[in-house]
């Protein structure tokens, strides 16, 4: 197992706190994983393994329980060893009703919980309710470039850094796929099996629609814009194109639980100089984008989409709240902010002439502040200009640090 690092130093802070710690994710992004990794920690920290709990509830010994049979379960359990136990319940959101039973565990044993879910509104419901605050999410992703270098370095396989990452273009970065080894046809079958039971099990089965045929060809249209503007309106053209019809208010719950499904992510967009949400023309992105390879395809072909992709995934692991920017009429391609940081990006595959270099620096030159501003390609020479920093994408992945 690859150590999640970064993960598991937010945890630490909130080990043996009452807090719940709460890991949603697209499925096999390695939630389970960071589980085990957590369990590790604690036993190095002289833990006893007879007092860690661990429950999936994917696991048919789980299927069809009933809450108070699951509750009395764990209860029993955590008296018989004497002490506090610390209890892991993976893909909770299987077991109906777990909200009220995670509060009861919480309230009732001396205990300390960490919990996981493929659902982006886990914590939306009725349990942000009763915790009131004593919790924290995790969002968890696919490995990162630098987390895939790190494996491949281990492997021996693959020196070039820029090798490699023609590789991620084309695989992603779910975890199962760099921790063994795989030829392209069993990596592909591994992501779509991956992509159909995201379809099926947690949208189509969840949310019990009906047109099967029709909710895939709104995902695929998705898939095939990743990081181009969305609107509803766009997708009812598409399909009418192929003579079939829906209404919008349908497109927009499809798109709703596929984000539910933490499958897709929606940026928003934002006047910089306005400081306005504009409530129009969002963009869509993908949780890894070896699925669309997979299933759609052409990721090389569409480079600059793909590009586009890896650094707003990036962004969110680094914990930044990301939007679309948009100032005096240009659009930047992403202005992210945390705490009291905030960089602006754009995001290009070559800039092999004067004309580029004017579209993609032009739009940063336009915002009148001092954040730090990128132009990221994967070109290998300095074009930086007037404060403007322009560096090759594949080290920016690298950097442990942008705005140092």
């Amino acid at each position: 197992m690859i150590t999640r690092e970064s993960y598991i130093e937010r945890v630490r802070p909130f080990i043996d706190t009452d807090v719940v710690k709460v890991f949603t994710g697209i499925r096999r992004s390695g939630k389970s994983t960071l589980l085990k990794l957590i369990q590790r920690e604690l036993i190095a920290s002289e833990v006893s393994e007879r007092h860690i709990l661990t429950i999936n509830f994917e696991s048919m010994a789980y299927t069809n329980r009933n809450l108070t049979s699951v509750y009395q379960e764990i209860k029993e359990i955590s008296a018989s060893s004497g002490r506090r136990t610390y209890i892991f319940l993976d893909e909770i959101q299987e077991l109906e009703g777990w909200e009220k039973m995670v509060n009861s565990l919480r309230v009732d044993l001396d205990c300390d919980l960490f919990i996981t879910g493929s659902n982006s509104k886990l914590l939306s419901g009725e349990l942000a309710t009763y915790l009131g605050g004593r919790y924290i999410e995790i969002p968890v992703y696919p490995f990162s470039f630098q987390e895939v270098t790190k494996i491949v370095s281990k492997k021996k396989e693959i020196s070039s850094p820029a090798d490699v990452f023609a590789m991620y273009i084309k695989y992603g970065g779910m975890p199962f796929l760099h921790e063994n080894t795989l030829n392209e046809t069993a990596a592909r079958d591994y992501l779509k099996d991956i992509y159909n039971s995201i379809l099926l099990k947690d949208i189509i089965a969840r949310h019990s629609i009906r047109d099967v045929e029709l909710f895939e060809r709104v995902i695929a249209y998705l898939l095939a814009n990743v990081a181009n503007s969305f609107s509803g309106s766009n997708i009812l053209k598409y399909l009418k194109h192929e003579k079939r019809s829906i209404s919008l208010e349908t497109v927009y719950n499809y798109i709703s639980h596929a984000q539910e499904a933490c499958l897709l992510h929606l940026a928003p967009r934002e006047d910089v100089q306005g400081k306005r949400l504009l409530k129009f023309q969002e963009k869509i992105f993908l949780a890894d984008h070896g699925i669309r390879e997979a299933i759609y395809g052409h990721n090389q072909r569409d480079i600059n989409q793909i590009l586009e992709n890896i650094v707003y995934l990036e962004l969110l692991r680094r914990g930044y709240t990301v939007r679309i920017g948009k100032s005096n009429g240009k659009e930047i391609d992403f202005v992210a902010e945390k705490a009291s940081q905030k960089i602006y990006l754009q995001v290009a595959y070559l800039i092999p002439d004067q004309a580029i270099a004017e579209r993609e620096f032009s739009s940063l030159l336009a915002v009148q502040d001092n954040f730090p501003k990128f132009v990221l390609s994967l070109d290998g020479f300095d074009l930086s200009r007037e404060g403007i920093i322009h560096t090759n994408l594949i080290d920016f992945l690298l950097e442990q640090d942008w705005v140092a």
